[in-house]
């Protein structure tokens, strides 16, 4: 390359790092280089320290000579990024304050995207829709993969990589709002589809998702998908979905065209080809439940007789709660039993404090809904002053099976209004299902009490076994042989399987097994949830084949041996390190972490971040006396050019359990 060329560099974070000058691509050099210019270039001009640097660069022990290190690297940057200059460089300079790089925005590819996407923006307002829609091509056509290449999971990158991932998607929900407006909808489909694939708990992509459906004129589809996501918020996050996408479907049941625009078809739309709705699928199979349907077919039938009967179902997010609902529902209308479903909530929700997020008074609205006009009941329920009153004359009138789902979200005072009604019931023809994670909060247990002395059927939903597995397998006309892979994999949950499934057969398990993206959506959102100390731990423990071992933990550097129970409670309660007892001895055993957590763990691990793990570990099996000296070589292997030198045997094999020694084999 002629380095008088005076073509203007332009530096690339929209995949891996890249600087060019004309259609020329500079040798950046070595990766730790290469994240070296990651590191400066997501500063946007500001200084960083040499100190920050090393820690930066190497995350855990850094070398000796890392310092040094960091210095010949700027040197090689500097002669590839400036080559022509004399004296101190204007491009990569250095000052008391560390270094820093100086080149105009318009040189880095996440400046020209983020421009380029806030023109599109603005065009759309001012309706130029072809505009924007050229606008977004172009910048969308900067990404050529994941944001900051090499260095995106290193911690330093981690808040830029959100932030970039996040404008992405915004942008490509611009462009899917734009094809919606243009009424484009072959191509508007697809798009959501992959945006609710790519972000399964981003509610923007569903709404449009939503959309498009209905202006596709497949409404009924568009109201599934709602469905799916407010199951997926309930299941696993215990999240309603918001007020705004509640309305929009509403809007897409009464077909109001004044939020949602005309359906392809219906009067006023400007398309007159038609788009085939897709078959509707059924839901899967319910397995391993046969008892507590037995327990529920007995409570309709009593209620059917004229009497009130309570159930509660509880189990961890993901156990089929909301499920076994939709299956109580189901054979409820085969019975000629209406149902009615409202969610737990959560205070304030609404907007308008505790009310609205109340149960009870949910129930009270929706019976008041379906009342006759001309009966007056719905009128008079609505204005009377005390709503659990007004509930128990309602469900007075006729049998009907009320389903309070996911009441671990309710207001406290929530549980004092059903305590309320629990005792007003009697001989009502009514039977009333609630859903729970938690059974053991105060309130809940106040609940409970009082729900035992009414004959309350209890329907704990255990994890699937092996033959339940099985039985799916079959059911859906598949070779059971996986099923064993299966249930270890999901761990005997029932969404995890569920999502499993969804994969093609050789991506299930085996070599070329994959994390299902909305199961590794909640893994990260519950990994985001736990401190960087308690994120460690679970690290530490996924390179260490996945069973936690706190005494070798307490021997890593940078571990707080007095912190590690609590940590270890954190990822508990987060569902994120599961209890195994051993056989034959429910209280002995040990705690590991789920396949699929340790998966997306080791995933999100650079090779050079996962060598300086297992040296680390290798590093505090030497210091004990049992060490396992096959599990010693394993992470001395694993640790490849970032093993310790030489290899020390562990203390046991040295005679002293603590030497320091470098002693040779």
């Amino acid at each position: 390359m002629d380095i008088r060329d005076g073509s203007p560099l332009r530096y690339s974070l929209l995949g891996p790092v890249e600087v060019q000058r004309g259609a020329t691509a500079l040798d950046l050099g070595p990766r730790q280089r290469r994240v070296l210019l990651t590191r400066l270039l997501i500063e946007d001009g500001h200084p960083v320290s040499l100190s920050r640097i090393c820690r930066d660069l190497w995350e855990g022990e850094q070398p000796t000579a890392a310092a040094s290190s960091v210095r010949a690297h700027v040197s090689r940057l500097r002669s590839a990024l400036d080559p022509g200059r004399r004296g101190r460089s204007d491009v990569l300079v250095s000052s008391r304050d560390g270094y820093a790089l100086r080149i105009p925005r318009e040189a880095r590819d996440t400046a020209v995207f983020e421009e380029s996407v806030l023109a599109a923006r603005t065009a759309v307002h001012a309706g130029h829709l072809d505009q924007a829609g050229q606008r977004l091509d172009r910048a969308l056509g900067l990404w050529r993969g994941p944001a900051l290449g090499e260095a995106a999971d290193h911690a330093f990158a981690l808040r830029e990589k959100a932030r970039l991932n996040a404008a992405r998607q915004d942008a490509l929900e611009l462009q899917v709002t734009i094809l919606i407006k243009q009424a484009d909808v072959d191509r508007a489909v697809p798009a959501a589809v992959r945006l609710t694939a790519d972000a399964p708990l981003r509610e923007t992509s569903w709404a449009l998702l939503m959309r498009a459906l209905y202006a596709a004129g497949r409404p009924v589809e568009a109201l599934r998908q709602y469905e799916r996501f407010r199951s997926l918020l309930a299941c696993e996050l215990g999240l309603d979905p918001s007020p705004g996408l509640r309305d929009l479907h509403m809007a897409v049941l009464r077909h109001d065209t004044d939020v949602l625009g005309p359906a392809l078809g219906a009067p006023g739309s400007q398309r007159l080809t038609t788009v085939p709705s897709a078959p509707s699928s059924p839901r899967p199979r319910l397995v391993g439940r046969g008892e507590e349907l037995a327990q529920l077919d007995g409570l309709l039938g009593a209620v059917a007789a004229g009497g009130t009967q309570w159930a509660v179902i509880s189990g961890e997010a993901g156990s089929g709660k909301t499920r076994l609902l939709d299956e109580a529902a189901d054979r409820a209308a085969d019975m000629g039993l209406p149902v009615v479903r409202v969610r737990g909530g959560r205070t304030g929700d609404a907007g308008q404090g505790a009310a609205p997020s109340c149960p009870v008074v949910r129930l009270l609205d929706a019976l008041v809904r379906r009342a006759p006009k001309e009966s007056g009941h719905g009128e008079a329920a609505a204005t009377h002053p005390d709503p659990v009153e007004a509930l128990a004359r309602e469900l007075g009138r006729a049998p009907v099976l009320c389903q309070l789902d996911d009441l671990d979200g309710a207001a406290p005072e929530s549980y004092v209004r059903l305590r309320r009604l629990a005792a007003l019931l009697r001989d009502t023809p009514t039977a009333v299902m609630c859903t729970l994670r938690d059974t053991g909060t105060p309130q809940v247990s106040g609940l409970l009490a009082d729900l035992a002395r009414h004959g309350t059927a209890w329907l704990h939903l255990e994890p699937l076994t092996d033959d339940d597995v099985a039985e799916l397998l079959t059911a859906r006309g598949e070779d059971p042989v996986e099923a064993t892979a299966l249930h270890r994999r999901s761990a005997g949950s029932p969404f995890v399987l569920t999502e499993l499934l969804r994969l093609a057969p050789g991506r299930r398990t085996g070599p070329g097994a994959r994390v299902p993206t909305a199961v590794g959506a909640i893994v990260h959102a519950r990994l985001a949830g736990l401190t960087a100390p308690a994120r460690s731990v679970l690290t530490h423990t996924a390179v260490d084949g996945g069973r936690l071992d706190l005494g070798l933990l307490a021997g890593v550097p940078g571990m707080t041996p007095d912190r590690l129970p609590a940590l270890v409670d954190d990822a508990v309660t987060a569902g994120l390190l599961v209890w195994h007892p051993d056989d034959g001895d429910p209280f002995a055993g040990h705690y590991r972490l789920p396949e699929l957590v340790r998966e997306v763990l080791l995933d999100a691990l650079t090779p050079s971040g996962r060598q300086l793990l297992h040296a680390a570990l290798a590093r505090a099996l030497t210091e004990r006396d049992d060490t396992d000296p096959t599990r010693l070589a394993g992470h001395l292997r694993a640790a490849g050019p970032l093993a310790p030198v030489p290899s020390i045997a562990p203390a046991a094999q040295r005679g002293s359990p603590r030497s320091t020694g470098r002693d040779g084999p």
